[in-house]
């Protein structure tokens, strides 16, 4: 089974960034779009960024539209996301996952945006 595992993540002053990283035990990124969700206690887990296989392609939620990059590095079977501009809102775990999820899910990696 494929393990994904996330990094990046920290605490970070609103308005500051911070590039998260996806990488999976396997190389099984590069024939799969690829995506980042995040989740807050209580709330159900949403997208926020998607890539395509090759990475042309990019679609991202309307909050972070502007301020978040999704990337991919097919040769590294790694996936990123830049944040910029970063908000208290953004404050979540951060998971990728194949898009549409399909992969068993990480631990995530946590981002806690402070004033």
């Amino acid at each position: 089974q494929v393990q994904l595992v996330e990094s990046g993540g920290g605490l970070v002053q609103a308005g500051g960034s911070l590039t998260l990283s996806c990488t999976a035990s396997e190389r099984a990124f590069v024939r799969r779009p690829m995506a980042w969700f995040r989740q807050t206690p209580g709330k159900e887990r949403e997208f926020v960024a998607g890539i395509s296989r090759g990475g042309g392609t990019r679609r991202y939620t309307e909050s972070v539209k502007g301020r978040f990059t999704i990337s991919r590095d097919n040769a590294k079977d790694t996936v990123y996301l830049r944040m910029d501009s970063l908000k208290r809102e953004d404050t979540a775990v951060y998971y990728c996952n194949a898009d549409p999820a399909s992969l068993a899910w990480g631990q995530g990696t946590q981002v806690i945006v402070s004033l």
